[in-house]
């Protein structure tokens, strides 16, 4: 079927042949069929969807676009993280170390950040000489040899989808969720893994939201994931806030440390926990949920995931030194603080626009090719349901080598994106639904 068959079936909703659809994909891999062409078929998507025999075919297209790693010789159970992405998301840094010093294989492909999120990629390259480029061979000898490998997607890994993505971001066709979630499980799926956990982030500081969107994706993912015979859990997760503290690469890299060490910000633990005890669950090692949180807050405890974190950035060629004293990491040559014009209790905070105050800092990218500071970011001093007086700091910011604003225009960001009031403010839920799928 020519490409301009299914675009025109799919732009009128009629159901489109699943090796035709294959086939599509193939040919735009392939550079048969052009851009424009491509364009219309992802316009056609957004408003018309996929059926779930459209969708399996399409993500398996993507998926062998490339190559599909074959981690059976790594003795272990296989299973990644991937988070929708938010404000102060740090949580992979500490996962993967925890999930792999409790016996799961960790094979995780990442991204960078765009926009107001970070990527895992920009944080853990504020580590000193931490390499996330290296080749397939060497990224299997890691997970073998440490239990976890962090890298970024390689030109090997679902090329349809690295085509597709910039594609998409040029149409205004990012939003939608048959798109999205092709996109993320064919990268996933690429890996060679078991099981996956997916942390689906919902509200301000998100890119879903709306509650209702979020759990359409979280959905649309469990049901891909069943479909190829995988264990899969979805968690939405509140992003109404930054989650802890720091926004920006080697802060984010100091309170993952902190976590390790048994220390840091009540929320960032406990979703990390939450989720690491999900991979465990998934993976086979370990019965229960209640069993699984059990071990990894003993692994926090007794040091073995800030050992294995340091095992970890040794092998891939990160100075183990500058987790233990973090003063090795990049820092900002001059803080400051966003002091409180008002007194109460913190209502609630944009996170979207703590992201982007960050950003312009010169902590994010608007561009992929843009370069990201490390040093640069900042640190929320009060959160939501905080009691803050006149003139106690907001945030305190990390003055990046070459900021996008001004420290005044990003103070103002900062002060607007909080609410202030004298109302009680009732604890958020940062765990909002469990969607879980199975292997059929």
């Amino acid at each position: 079927m020519r490409a301009y068959e299914v675009i025109h079936r799919k732009r009128d909703g009629r159901p489109v042949p699943p090796e035709a659809i294959a086939e599509l994909v193939r040919d735009y891999t392939e550079g048969r069929v052009p851009e424009y062409q491509m364009a219309a078929f992802c316009m056609a998507v957004f408003f018309r969807g996929l059926s779930d025999p459209e969708m399996r075919s399409f993500v398996t297209a993507m998926l062998h676009s490339g190559d599909v790693l074959d981690l059976s010789d790594v003795p272990g159970p296989k299973v990644d993280k991937h988070s929708t992405g938010g404000v102060g998301d740090k949580v992979s840094l500490a996962l993967a170390p925890l999930a792999a010093a409790c016996g799961v294989k960790v094979p995780m492909v990442s991204g960078r950040g765009l926009g107001h999120t970070g990527g895992t990629l920009d944080k853990l390259e504020a580590i000193p000489g931490f390499q996330v480029n290296l080749p397939v061979e060497r990224f299997r000898e890691i997970l073998a040899s440490t239990g976890a490998c962090l890298i970024g997607q390689t030109d090997r890994i679902a090329p349809a989808d690295r085509k597709l993505y910039a594609l998409r971001d040029l149409t205004a066709t990012v939003e939608s969720v048959p798109l999205i979630a092709a996109s993320i499980m064919s990268k996933k799926l690429a890996e060679g893994i078991d099981a996956l956990v997916l942390d689906v982030k919902v509200g301000s500081g998100a890119f879903m939201k709306r509650t209702e969107d979020a759990r359409r994706l979280a959905e649309a993912l469990a049901s891909i994931g069943r479909g190829m015979g995988k264990r899969v859990s979805a968690l939405l997760t509140d992003m109404d806030q930054p989650l802890g503290r720091a926004v920006g690469g080697a802060l984010e890299v100091r309170e993952a440390v902190d976590l390790l060490r048994d220390e840091g910000p009540r929320d960032l633990r406990e979703l990390t926990v939450e989720l690491t005890a999900e991979m465990l669950v998934l993976g086979g090692v370990a019965p229960d949920r209640p069993e699984a949180r059990r071990r990894v807050v003993a692994a926090i405890g007794d040091g073995r995931g800030f050992l294995k974190l340091c095992e970890i950035t040794e092998a891939q060629g990160g100075d183990p030194d500058a987790l233990a004293d973090p003063s090795l990491l990049p820092s900002a040559e001059s803080t400051r603080d966003v002091p409180s014009r008002e007194r109460g209790l913190v209502q609630a905070i944009d996170a979207e626009a703590i992201g982007l105050a960050a950003m312009a800092l010169g902590a994010g990218r608007s561009r992929i090719e843009d370069r990201v500071d490390p040093a640069a970011g900042l640190v929320v001093e009060k959160k939501v349901g905080d009691a803050v007086e006149v003139g106690e700091p907001l945030a305190t910011l990390h003055l990046g080598r070459a900021p996008l604003e001004s420290p005044d225009a990003v103070e103002a960001r900062v002060r607007g994106a909080y609410q202030i009031g004298s109302a009680p403010v009732p604890p958020e839920r940062l765990i909002l639904e469990r969607i879980e799928g199975g292997p059929p």
